[in-house]
């Protein structure tokens, strides 16, 4: 069995008339939400990242399983580390969640990370929670962010602005397959 992967980046272009003009970081809606749930440009709340960090690398699972802490996930959680968003409704394509962005809503699952990296051939480490605990987010070292809840494994984007755009927005995530299923 050959294990899961995440599709390929898409390829970098320009959109249309874009040529000197610099595109937003995020759509509209999107750094509405951001706004909201306490986000701007700048933040960096690395003394909290870092308190995250040692309490994740302190806290091991009876079987040994240790959580992973490395740059891509120290990052993101020092910018969006913390910020919760109040969403339901229809979205794009799937419903809406709530969802929280604190790497400690994944304290007591470093053996699924374990083994979905594994898996992946990458470590992974918690990001947060969708709908209050029903899925768990990951990021890998890449900064390619995943959901994982009772239904599989999900792929939500390259890095954490693909991710947070596909969780407001409401797109649908990509399942991860084996070569077998995909």
């Amino acid at each position: 069995m050959n294990p899961p992967s995440p599709p390929p980046p898409p390829p970098a272009t320009l959109a249309p008339g874009a040529l000197g003009r610099t595109r937003p970081r995020f759509p509209a809606e999107v750094a509405a939400e951001l706004k909201t749930a306490g986000w701007h440009p700048g933040r960096w709340e690395i003394r909290q990242a870092e308190e995250w960090a040692d309490t994740l690398v302190g806290h091991g699972a009876p079987t040994g399983a240790q959580h992973a802490v490395f740059p891509a996930a120290v990052e993101v959680w020092a910018e969006f580390g913390g910020l919760a968003f109040d969403l339901g409704g229809p979205g794009r394509q799937v419903a809406r969640s709530p969802f929280l962005l604190d790497p400690l809503c994944g304290l007591h699952q470093p053996r699924t990370l374990l083994d979905l990296g594994r898996a992946l051939g990458t470590q992974l480490a918690p990001l947060g929670e969708e709908a209050y605990g029903q899925a768990l987010l990951a990021i890998d070292e890449e900064g390619r962010v995943y959901s994982l809840d009772h239904t599989g494994e999900w792929f939500l984007g390259h890095g954490i602005d693909q991710a947070i755009t596909a969780l407001v927005l409401g797109t649908a995530p990509q399942r991860l397959l084996t070569a077998e299923e995909g």
